[in-house]
């Protein structure tokens, strides 16, 4: 394009991206997320069932044992009966060795579960991010979504694997013994239930505070992770501008405020966890005064004592381990609020209830009908306004204008990243709205500026145009993109890894695999955003020749770079301010239009001539 419209549109037409702004969730959020969790539970019920029996088998046992106690006390010792003792003994090792083996089939099953849950969890989320149009990202930061893929997601993998599976446990020991301690002396078990507001209290109390602060330091990890990921991304930028200072600052910053954060919730979950124990076993103290004077008095037996002490103490643990392990658990539930609000979104963009379906093959008219647009993060500022266009199939039309034109954001509705605010876009005469945006895309081929390679070789990213492509299809493409003279050159050719989107090849080079993935696409609607901007003389006019053959016979939309490929379109485009000023050919607007005539000087001062 000329040296004015060779720019991409500024930044004006694009929201500035934002990190996800979201309130604190409500009570009914809460049980929203309780029940995504548990629809992905529930896919493996057995195996959870199977879980549930194993937990209270150990329970049970861990019970057991306090009556195998008090039986050995007052049958064994106090009985003076060697065998009795002997059978008694050999009873406990029974209830231990079950005891053990319930406890390792629930070690393992819980484990599975947390470790499946946490992957189709994690599945799920980006399958549904994936489906999100761009303005989804734009607005709420890849940074972010990704913190809440990974992270997120490795903490209720944690929890759900050992943390829930010991608040249980400890939940079902604290009801078992509390039962357990009624039957064996009423009257010392209302001394225990007069003191268990003591020990709930500060639970609730603290585990509320808790609960909130983990949800706040998880959007603060975000933040660090969010900068790091942008920062290292850009690290050429960063290092030429020698910023590496001013970034680190920036990132200490961020990593002390997510530190700080991370520092009140272990302030109050340690304030949580000392109160309980404290409270706990006090009132094991006090039981266990009261208790001995109830023996010495006769009105309970030693054996009765004993086991009323262990699971008095047994109580006292289990509540310890649950206010220990709540604030766990308390993290896991606002991961799983971030991660269920990623869940929860719903595309802006998708496909009708009944989508009609394109025509095969796809002839590649494009209609614009008084189309007005503005971006969802501006929608006061419109970007297109009153645009009326209509291509012919085949036809070769080139877009020109200065930066913030609105030309990229045309691409943008054709290929059904955004809907328009007014008018109507259609594709062989369907509006795009009444189609699926998969058969829209997959109608068009697009080759931008901004090149995107992937990790992993060149066949894969050729390949990447059409999956089902055979090997001779793909080197086909490849020469018809002239890579084959640098990728032949490569240690292992087409099978060399290329690295993180393609750093071990120049600009150019990467954008020759961008045509190569367009040519093997062969689509009806081709759409190049300057895509040979990147390209040295020499290879563009190598490339010049494979667009050539690549747009014969196909409706092609170029946003030129090049003069030669301006004067070679069948019709010049010429916009400005989101309008369509004026269009014809190159000669035509360079007498008719004083806008193409002056951004044509700008590169070709003879270009009146």
């Amino acid at each position: 394009m000329l040296t004015a419209m060779s720019t991409r549109e500024d930044k004006g037409e694009r929201p500035v991206p934002a990190g996800l702004i979201t309130q604190a969730p409500s009570e009914q959020g809460r049980m929203w997320a309780l029940r995504v969790l548990w629809r992905f539970l529930a896919r493996h019920r057995v195996r959870f069932w199977l879980a549930v029996m194993a937990l209270l088998v150990a329970a049970g046992s861990v019970l057991a044992l306090g009556q195998t106690l008090r039986l050995v006390v007052d049958r064994g010792f106090l009985d003076d009966d060697p065998a009795q003792l002997n059978l008694l003994l050999l009873v406990t090792m029974g209830v231990i060795l079950l005891l053990a083996v319930a406890s390792a089939l629930r070690f393992y099953l819980v484990s599975w579960i947390g470790e499946r849950v946490a992957a189709d969890l994690r599945q799920a989320v980006f399958d549904h991010v994936t489906r999100q149009p761009p303005s989804f990202f734009e607005l709420n930061g890849v940074g972010e979504i990704q913190s809440r893929l990974t992270t997120d997601t490795s903490v209720l993998q944690t929890i759900l694997g050992a943390s829930f599976s010991i608040a249980v446990r400890n939940g079902l020991l604290l009801i078992g013994a509390l039962v357990l301690l009624f039957i064996t002396s009423p009257r010392l078990t209302g001394l225990v239930l007069a003191t268990l507001p003591l020990v709930l209290g500060p639970v609730v109390f603290f585990g509320r505070r808790v609960r909130r602060l983990s949800r706040a330091s998880q959007d603060r990890v975000a933040d660090v992770g969010s900068f790091a990921g942008e920062t290292l991304h850009g690290i050429r930028t960063v290092q030429a501008f020698c910023h590496e200072a001013v970034d680190r600052q920036r990132f200490r910053r961020h990593v002390d405020h997510a530190f700080d954060t991370a520092v009140l919730r272990v302030r109050q979950r340690a304030w949580l966890v000392g109160m309980a124990l404290i409270l706990a076993f006090s009132a094991v103290g006090l039981i266990l005064w009261q208790g001995g004077h109830d023996v010495l008095a006769g009105r309970m037996t030693a054996g009765e004592l004993a086991a009323f002490v262990f699971y008095a103490v047994l109580a006292a643990g289990a509540t310890g381990a649950v206010s220990e392990v709540s604030g766990e658990l308390f993290r896991a539930a606002g991961a799983t609020e971030r991660l269920t609000e990623l869940l929860n979104s719903r595309p802006q963009i998708r496909a009708p209830a009944r989508a009609q379906k394109l025509p095969r093959p796809v002839r590649g008219a494009i209609r614009l009908e008084e189309v007005g647009f503005a971006y969802p993060g501006r929608p006061e500022r419109p970007v297109l306004s009153g645009v009326d266009l209509h291509i012919e199939p085949g036809e070769r039309v080139a877009l020109v204008g200065p930066s913030g034109a609105g030309k990229s954001t045309l691409f943008a509705l054709l290929l059904r990243f955004y809907d328009p605010d007014r008018g109507r876009v259609c594709l062989d005469d369907i509006d795009l709205r009444e189609l699926d945006p998969a058969d829209v895309r997959s109608a068009i081929g697009l080759v931008a500026q901004e090149t995107t390679l992937f990790t992993g070789t060149a066949w894969e990213n050729i390949r990447y145009g059409r999956e089902d492509a055979d090997d001779e299809a793909i080197v086909k493409a490849a020469e018809a993109a002239h890579c084959m003279s640098f990728l032949s050159a490569l240690p292992q050719g087409l099978e060399t890894p290329l690295g993180p989107g393609g750093v071990q090849l120049s600009g150019g080079q990467r954008q020759r695999i961008a045509i190569a993935r367009a040519i093997l696409r062969d689509p009806a609607l081709l759409l190049l955003d300057e895509a040979t901007s990147n390209l040295d003389a020499e290879s563009e006019s190598r490339i010049q020749v494979a667009l050539e053959q690549l747009m014969r016979d196909r409706t092609s939309l170029v946003i030129a770079h090049r003069l030669a490929t301006v004067t070679a379109a069948d019709r010049i485009l010429v916009m400005q301010d989101g309008r369509l000023q004026a269009q014809g050919t190159h000669t035509e607007l360079l007498r008719s239009s004083p806008l193409y005539a002056h951004l044509a000087a700008l590169q070709f001062p003879d270009s009146r001539g």
